[in-house]
């Protein structure tokens, strides 16, 4: 196995419906001329993920018409109604067996965080133990990275919209906090008064 298949792979979660904002899916709202999904796609891979899998759930067959997902592996969340933990655990499951050590963690409806926080965060990796997060004003966010070591006890642990709040809060010793507030808005896309921060 390559060096480049070890290091950290990017792990987009992008399955939500949207619910707030009328149903419409986060992942396929336009942001800089293209879909939302695309863009954060772009990010990841600008930052250094040489593999990049997207976690896709509403409307995944429009997504992967309208989106230009190519050299991504596609994974499909049946459960994505139940919240994002199911799409995590889709996520990581889907990277088990590919060699990759870590995951970096990012979520599709915050545009705000780009290449050079996702950079920083990527630089925290050491080995498949490695937990680390970006941190705005020292506050917890996204993305994170999940070292290998680390995914089974994610996985058991992610439900509703949790993700992997309750692990990394049980292992909160260990997280790197890579400080990113001067660089990244951490903004979420919810409601349809978040819509103003897409362009």
């Amino acid at each position: 196995m390559t060096e480049k298949e070890r290091e950290p792979a990017g792990l987009l979660l992008a399955a939500g419906g949207g619910r707030r904002l009328g149903g419409r899916p986060k992942a396929l709202l336009e942001h800089r001329g293209r879909p939302l999904v695309e863009y954060a796609v772009g990010v990841l891979r600008a930052a250094g993920c040489a593999r990049v899998h997207v976690v896709l759930g509403a409307r995944a067959d429009e997504v992967r018409r309208r989106a230009e997902l190519g050299g991504c592996v596609v994974v499909e969340n049946p459960a994505w109604e139940e919240g994002m933990g199911s799409s995590l655990r889709a996520g990581l499951d889907s990277l088990a067996g590919t060699g990759a050590r870590a995951a970096l963690v990012s979520l599709v409806d915050q545009p705000g965080i780009g290449v050079e926080a996702v950079r920083r965060v990527l630089a925290a990796y050491e080995d498949d133990g490695s937990l680390a997060s970006a941190a705005y004003d020292g506050v917890r966010g996204h993305p994170v990275l999940l070292g290998s070591a680390h995914w089974a006890g994610i996985a058991e642990s992610a439900s509703g919209d949790r993700g992997a709040r309750a692990y990394l809060r049980a292992h909160r010793e260990a997280i790197r906090l890579v400080e990113c507030g001067d660089v990244a808005r951490p903004y979420d896309i919810d409601t349809e008064a978040d819509l103003i921060h897409l362009e």
